[in-house]
């Protein structure tokens, strides 16, 4: 083959590949700036970046997301308090009511005191587990009544600086988006390459 003609596809290749990548950088970059509307001098119209411009309809849409799909309330509550802590619960519980008896009912034999005490301590034996599960229950249904989980996400993701904003979503995209212009990189250069092929087969 011509040294000219691979040299022309090579070119064209080269020169695709440069476009195919700025496209892509700058189509990475339109996600997030302008940050603010910024209105074309000649055309007259406005452009924002598409996060900037969606922002409110993004933080709702990932607030539903995490509210009603990724956060199980039952299990939320339920890690609040485990069973160790259910006994050491029951353990404090015990010691201040000795504690309160000794102080408050001194002028009771010790005798019955102790009996006191030892009844005490039978009854949180047995009520204590069915008390603290109905206590978390109840607590259960008030934090589901009460706790927005999703319209929280959503008033932090509004609240955020947009240059923050657009640093979190880099962090944690920043792979795919350099896919992305990769990819814009490699799609350039195949166009150019059989462009170039058929500006000189015909």
């Amino acid at each position: 083959m011509d040294t000219r003609i691979i040299i022309k596809i090579l070119t064209m290749a080269v020169v695709g590949g440069i476009i195919g990548y700025v496209t892509n950088v700058l189509a990475v970059k339109m996600l997030f700036r302008p940050l603010k509307p910024f209105k074309m001098p000649i055309f007259g119209f406005e452009i924002v970046g598409l996060i900037p411009k969606r922002r409110a309809d993004i933080a709702k849409s990932i607030g539903t997301t995490v509210g009603e799909q990724l956060i199980d309330y039952d299990e939320l509550i339920n890690s609040m308090l485990k069973e160790e802590d259910k006994e050491n619960l029951k353990r404090v519980l015990k010691e201040r009511i000795a504690v309160i008896i000794e102080e408050k009912a001194s002028f009771i034999p010790f005798l019955f005191r102790s009996k006191v005490a030892e009844f005490v301590d039978q009854v949180i034996e047995s009520e204590f587990d069915s008390g603290i599960d109905s206590l978390l229950e109840v607590a259960k249904e008030k934090a589901i009544s009460r706790i927005d989980v999703g319209k929280m996400v959503e008033e932090k993701i509004n609240e955020l600086d947009l240059v923050e904003l657009e640093k979190i979503i880099l962090v944690i995209a920043s792979k795919e988006l350099k896919h992305i212009e990769n990819l814009g990189l490699l799609l350039g250069f195949v166009i150019g390459v059989v462009q170039g092929i058929i500006s000189v087969t015909f």
